[in-house]
């Protein structure tokens, strides 16, 4: 048997467009047409993929699917080359609307490191090396 390779990582969102919005202003080359689609992925640099499925999508094959409540345990994190890098993109999400979660700071463990959440309250961490 060959062994199961990681391969993506999926989103159940509740607004498509909203979603993509977020992350497109964090740099993802996400296609415009996508706004109305069920099902949206993109291939990530080493070839990782992103996907996204609205709600309406997952509970056409999981009926009893539940968006899960409480705080998230996972969370998506984007490298943003520099300390400066993690302030500027943490200011301009938050001055585009978007909720920031915790705000810019230098953590112990040698990077400046910030946290948001997507439209759909997934957390969203922005760091780079200190």
């Amino acid at each position: 048997m060959t062994a199961p390779r990681f391969s993506a990582i999926g989103l159940v969102v509740a607004d498509m467009a909203k979603s993509l919005a977020f992350y497109r202003a964090l740099g993802l080359d996400i296609p415009a047409g996508a706004d109305s689609e069920p099902h949206v992925e993109v291939t990530l640099p080493g070839g990782l993929r992103l996907m996204w499925d609205s709600v309406q999508t997952v509970h056409s094959f999981n009926p009893s699917w539940q968006a899960p409540v409480g705080s998230s345990r996972a969370a998506l994190a984007f490298d943003c080359g520099s300390p400066q890098g993690v302030d500027e993109a943490f200011a301009n999400l938050v001055g585009a609307g978007y909720e920031g979660g915790k705000q810019p700071w230098d953590a112990f463990w040698g990077q400046r490191y910030a946290t948001l959440h997507d439209p759909d309250g997934n957390e969203v961490d922005l760091f780079a090396a200190a």
